[in-house]
């Protein structure tokens, strides 16, 4: 079942903008805060902070370290997350609200952001 990223984890997410064709999403949290499994469909994620974060999905795992002021496209996924940083995570997520056209997390897409 997918489940909404503000569904899952509330505390963390704020919705910060929509209309037909995007939605924006604010997330925040502190060391060592585990979040729900969520669904993401295609995204820009923008960092507000530096963080380190493990992602995981269907058994894998990977961490993830990004520095505040950058840009990610993140394919369409499944995932749960730890803040694994000593400092607290700040992004901005922009859903695309089109079909996926590209491979998504289920048809074997990456855990995680990409490099832009």
């Amino acid at each position: 079942m997918e489940m909404d990223p503000v569904e899952a984890n509330p505390q963390n997410y704020r919705l910060v903008f929509e209309n037909h064709r995007v939605r924006v999403l604010e997330y925040t949290d502190t060391p060592g805060h585990w979040t729900a499994e969520q669904h993401y469909p295609d995204s820009v994620m923008i960092t507000a902070s530096t963080f380190r974060r493990r992602l995981s999905s269907n058994g894998q795992s990977i961490d993830v370290e990004l520095p505040s002021g950058v840009a990610r496209w993140m394919s369409a996924q499944d995932h749960y997350g730890e803040n694994i940083e000593e400092t607290d995570t700040h992004a901005f997520f922009v859903e695309l609200k089109e079909p996926t056209r590209g491979p998504s997390q289920a048809q074997g897409g990456s855990l995680g952001p990409a490099d832009p």
